[in-house]
């Protein structure tokens, strides 16, 4: 075994010149399940949007006050973690295009007893365990893609089903405000549940696992690619690594992985996303509705502004990341960075939305929500940090970890609100002029906290988020391990 650890960066580069990417060698199957993916992303969040959709008939109802409906959005998180890392485990030794069908049952299932006539307390029960079978959503869904793809060529089709995410209440927003006004605010849950057991049938029929995924990939084939990187692997402070040799890293400690300044920089960052999401799915219709004055109809229309925005900016900086690394950028380059600026973006939005009103208020809120909801970014980028067998783990954990935003999110937003003397308006009255001033000042003070945390998450992710530097030093640190077995040996 090679033991050169030095290599120059320019001798590589030299031997591995950027090659133009080949569409037409891209498989049309690996294209399908991309596809299927990002309706799996589309359904994945509609099922998180449709409580904020129905929040405004469902609380007088239910009889639910702010504090307690902000409980029941967070609970959709409470068991976000611990589910993405276990089943991150299992995506290391399964079949991901089983697990994804096994979630994607599960939350079709989980929406009927709300149309069936369930109260508050099925209502959180529901949404702890679909929030625990959808926290590993983007984590699979981004894991089966690029499975289907080679390294180089994973940014876009990643950006992709990230952009899914953000697609769902652009679709189903105006869809069930209209499912709302026409039949009532429980058929939302079951018009969720009918799309999700459609697609549950078409994935059964046409998903795959790709022939890049850890279940395709020759054991010996990838042992001997692995023995041949260890002469590509460069000192500690690199951030370059052999783009080819990704998905084919020694397996390392994991905790090594998890303890790393650069997944501390992705939970962070990716947790000031989900804090985000954690507001815009449970608060944002009714904050439409009562401090700005909006219609159902109207609010259906616009509360799909933050996520057509977030789904553009998605697509943007997956083709400026596809460009940069068919140029030879590393993913810190292509992906980390471009991440890390939309959220400082977004965290400047929420600061200065207070200082304005009207038109400008909304068209600031929705740039700042639509750029805070990059959050798969980090997991495509953390995904370049160790091989394709140990990818899901590192991936799931930063999901679930970085979840926690949304879990706090919701309920501090419910908790100003009703410090500031927000009450729900019952059903079929409008909020009062005082009601809506009381909301706007609860809410306008998360905005201050959502607006520093994204802005100190981006820069994290900017300055920290480089994987191939963890790369090399994970792979390092393994190379040096293997020599020492092998002089005790001899």
């Amino acid at each position: 075994m090679s033991t050169n650890t030095t290599e120059p960066s320019t001798a590589s580069a030299v031997a591995n010149p950027p090659r133009r990417v080949d569409f037409g060698r891209m498989s049309g199957r690996a294209w399908l399940v991309t596809a299927l993916l990002v309706v799996f992303q589309i359904i994945a969040f509609a099922d998180k949007a449709v409580l904020g959709l129905v929040s405004a008939d469902a609380m007088p109802e239910l009889g639910l006050t702010a504090v307690e409906f902000g409980f029941i959005g967070s609970a959709f998180f409470f068991l976000y973690a611990i589910v993405s890392v276990v089943t991150g485990v299992l995506a290391s030794k399964y079949s991901v295009k089983w697990i994804l069908f096994a979630m994607a049952l599960i939350w079709a299932v989980l929406q009927f007893p709300m149309l069936l006539g369930g109260g508050a307390a099925i209502l959180l029960v529901t949404r702890i365990v679909l929030g625990g079978a959808e926290g590993p959503a983007t984590a699979m869904s981004l894991t089966s893609a690029q499975g289907w793809f080679e390294p180089a060529r994973r940014a876009l089709p990643s950006n992709l089903v990230a952009a899914g995410a953000t697609l769902g209440p652009v679709i189903a927003a105006p869809l069930l405000a209209w499912v709302i006004a026409a039949w009532g605010w429980r058929w939302a849950f079951g018009v969720l549940g009918v799309v999700g057991l459609v697609w549950t049938i078409v994935w059964l029929l046409l998903g795959a696992d790709g022939p890049h995924g850890k279940q395709n990939r020759s054991d010996k084939a990838a042992q001997t690619q692995a023995d041949h990187d260890n002469d590509r692997v460069r000192d500690d402070s690199a951030d370059q690594i052999d783009t080819a040799a990704v998905d084919d890293q020694k397996p390392v400690v994991i905790w090594r992985a998890l303890l790393s300044i650069a997944f501390i920089s992705a939970v962070i960052g990716g947790a000031s996303n989900f804090w985000v999401q954690g507001f815009l799915t449970t608060w944002l219709p009714q904050y439409l509705r009562t401090v700005v004055g909006l219609t159902l109809s109207e609010v259906g229309a616009v509360t799909t502004f933050p996520w057509v925005i977030g789904a553009l900016v998605l697509l943007a900086l997956g083709a400026l990341g596809h460009r940069l690394m068919r140029r030879g950028a590393n993913a810190h380059l292509a992906i980390a960075i471009p991440f890390g600026c939309a959220a400082v973006v977004a965290g400047m939005c929420f600061l200065l939305i207070q200082a304005t009103s009207g038109l400008l208020a909304v068209a600031l809120l929705s740039i700042a929500g639509g750029c805070s909801l990059a959050y798969p970014m980090t997991a495509s980028a953390i995904g370049y940090a160790v091989g394709a067998r140990q990818r899901p783990i590192l991936m799931a954990t930063l999901g679930g970890v970085a979840s926690f935003g949304a879990v706090i999110s919701p309920i501090l937003v419910g908790w100003l609100m009703g410090r500031a003397g927000y009450v729900a308006t019952p059903k079929g009255q409008k909020p009062s002029p005082e009601m809506a001033a009381n909301m706007a000042h609860g809410v306008h003070q998360a905005f201050t906290i959502t607006g520093i945390v994204l802005v100190i998450g981006g820069a994290l992710c900017i300055l920290f988020l480089r994987p191939e530097r963890l790369a090399n030093t994970l792979q390092q640190r393994f190379i040096r391990l293997d020599k020492s077995l092998i002089a005790d040996k001899s």
